[in-house]
């Protein structure tokens, strides 16, 4: 498959109700916040979690589109692919490398061609065995910031009972035990992304039909992974803006100031994705820019 060749910037806004969409673990899980401003965030990690569940679920291992960041597999299984592939034994790579200089390049090729998550974000695969399997760094051409919620948040502590006790000697005692969650009432999350279409072609690859993949993931990465610590999550719109070269037309930020999220004039705390106006200044596009709302 042919690399892309246009150059994307794009913008996420999805909301949560009555949930926690992303925990911190130094807080007490509690939803992430910026101190100083009260906003919520959303970590990149977080984002890219759920495209590689969506990605893994839809493809459910088909070639070509594996992950290589998934739970219970260790990196060092997948390194070792490559080397077998390459009918090289993980005893033997330091005398491979000294035979074959572009062996780096065979074994980062491979990982890129099989695993999606690679050929999308990049990954650092420099784990070691013995001191001698390496698969490289891969710089991916998307990448994502934090999300950051468009006003301020208010995380609720919400306590909680069971009836189920944990121990015999507990039971004896009580006949319930108390528990706490936390969640945001409602909040409007907005996070920015980039592809780089230099970048897929120089080192990874990444196609056009990856980049389908990609939208498709970013539009549906909620629908697949509901669950009652997260409450209601949806991805409301993908705003995307298309160069038509390489290299690009006109600087991200210039993109992403054209992309306003306001409130209706009728309201003061936001507790719906219609109170909100989203507003996309199409007609200060840069020349050879064109923006796509799905």
């Amino acid at each position: 498959m042919e690399a892309i060749r246009n150059r994307y910037e794009f913008v996420i806004l999805f909301d949560v109700e009555n949930g926690n969409p992303n925990g911190d673990p130094d807080a007490g899980n509690m939803p992430r916040v910026d101190p100083e401003t009260g906003y919520g965030l959303v970590t990149d990690v977080c984002l890219k979690r759920k495209i590689r569940n969506y990605v893994e679920t839809v493809k459910e291992g088909e070639e070509g589109y594996r992950i290589y960041i998934k739970d219970n597999v260790p990196l060092n299984r997948s390194d070792l692919e490559a080397y077998k592939h390459l009918g090289i034994d993980e005893k033997n790579v330091k005398e491979a490398k000294k035979k074959d200089e572009n062996l780096d390049i065979k074994v980062r090729d491979f990982m890129c061609r099989n695993f999606y998550d690679i050929r999308t974000f990049g990954a650092v695969m420099t784990t070691f065995v013995k001191g001698a399997l390496n698969c490289g760094q891969v710089r991916g051409p998307v990448q994502l910031g934090f999300a950051r919620s468009i006003d301020p948040i208010m995380s609720q502590e919400v306590t909680i009972t069971r009836v189920a006790i944990t121990t015999e000697a507990d039971a004896e005692k009580k006949g319930t035990e108390m528990g706490r969650k936390y969640i945001v009432p409602y909040g409007l999350y907005r996070a920015e992304g980039y592809v780089s279409a230099n970048l897929a072609r120089k080192t990874t690859g990444f196609s056009e039909e990856d980049l389908e993949l990609l939208w498709q993931a970013i539009l549906n990465m909620f629908e697949l992974d509901h669950s009652a610590a997260r409450g209601k999550m949806a991805v409301r719109e993908l705003i995307i803006f298309k160069h038509d070269s390489e290299l690009g037309n006109a600087p991200a930020y210039k993109l992403f100031d054209l992309v306003k999220v306001s409130h209706r004039e009728s309201v003061a705390v936001p507790r719906a994705y219609s109170d909100y106006i989203v507003d996309v200044d199409e007609a200060h596009l840069p020349s050879g820019v064109s923006c796509i709302r799905k």
